[in-house]
């Protein structure tokens, strides 16, 4: 027969104690391993990234207090500015281009594959396959296709009679950060469509029926209950691809193009200015100080944008019951 313990006053402790405590400890045990590993890789880098901002480092090896000094520098400074206005603005155009030509497309593929829940499962599996690969693979299988030593895009344009419109894409200033843009649209385009598509297949039936006894048609029904219902949806989809390009761009940019965004820093982003700025490359020298700089306005960016959205948008969206 197991002894119960009484406490320090003598009284026993009672069941509802003892499944509180118990309950406290599970949350512990299963939070603590999340929490441990989303302080050393996320908000550790954060803080010390923040730190070493506020510092600038001196020829021997020290750093000296500059508060806002590398800011002012990276914002208003003759060799620094140019690049990091350029880097942002090219930002700007990948989010642009993805806002219009991704967000577009991933809801018309959703929109058309709900009507078709049938044969739906295997047209989903093959446009959300690119999202599966890696991003070197993409980048170079990519720069392979358009080539225009080796590439096979000149010679199928060619045999459909729009071989007149081929150009190296990726080797003018002019087209090459449009050129990776629709890259990254055919490999991320899955990740819009698949959100919508749970969005629509959540509407309820008995609204669809309520609309078709009201006189709406199939087009009518997906303008006027359709789209409303899922404009939440929407909005998340806007905001991860606004995030997406200031974190996921890279890895696409520096596969295909390298860290210094070539042709002439046509397709710098944010990203590899960072990476180019810390680690250094080619006769620049590394310095950890504006690399961190960088990367902290890359997050006051990225957060500003986020806050307006929540604040702008986000509280004037509609969310219906379903």
């Amino acid at each position: 027969m197991t002894e119960i313990v009484s406490d320090a006053t003598g009284r026993k402790p009672t069941t509802r104690r003892r499944r509180k405590t118990g309950g406290i400890t599970h949350i512990v045990v299963f939070l603590a391993p999340a929490v441990l590993i989303y302080t050393v890789f996320s908000i550790y880098p954060l803080v010390e990234s923040l730190r070493l901002s506020l510092f600038a480092g001196q020829p021997d090896g020290s750093a000296v207090w500059t508060g806002l000094g590398n800011y002012a520098r990276l914002l208003f400074d003759a060799n620094w500015a140019v690049r990091f206005w350029n880097a942002l603005w090219n930002n700007l155009i990948l989010f642009f281009i993805h806002m219009v030509v991704q967000n577009p497309l991933g809801l018309l593929l959703a929109a058309l594959l709900s009507l078709a829940p049938r044969f739906g499962g295997a047209y989903r599996t093959l446009i959300f396959v690119p999202t599966l690969l890696s991003v070197v693979i993409v980048g170079f299988v990519w720069e392979l296709i358009l080539s225009p030593l080796w590439g096979v895009a000149e010679g199928m344009m060619a045999a459909v009679g729009l071989g007149w419109l081929y150009a190296p894409w990726l080797g003018l200033e002019g087209s090459a950060l449009t050129a990776v843009s629709m890259i990254s649209v055919w490999q991320y385009v899955g990740i819009p469509m698949m959100l919508i598509y749970a969005a629509l297949l959540s509407i309820p039936d008995e609204l669809l029926d309520a609309a078709r006894v009201d006189g709406l048609s199939g087009a009518a029904i997906f303008w006027k209950v359709k789209l409303p219902l899922i404009l939440p949806t929407l909005g998340i989809v806007a905001i991860l691809t606004y995030i997406g390009n200031f974190t996921l761009a890279f890895d696409l940019i520096y596969s295909i193009q390298g860290v210094l965004g070539p042709p002439d820093y046509s397709t710098d982003i944010m990203g590899t200015l960072m990476f180019r700025t810390f680690f250094g490359q080619q006769t620049q020298i590394g310095d950890i100080y504006m690399g961190a700089t960088v990367a902290c306005m890359m997050f006051f960016i990225i957060l500003i944008g986020v806050g307006l959205y929540l604040v702008g948008v986000q509280r004037r969206l509609t969310r219906y019951e379903m």
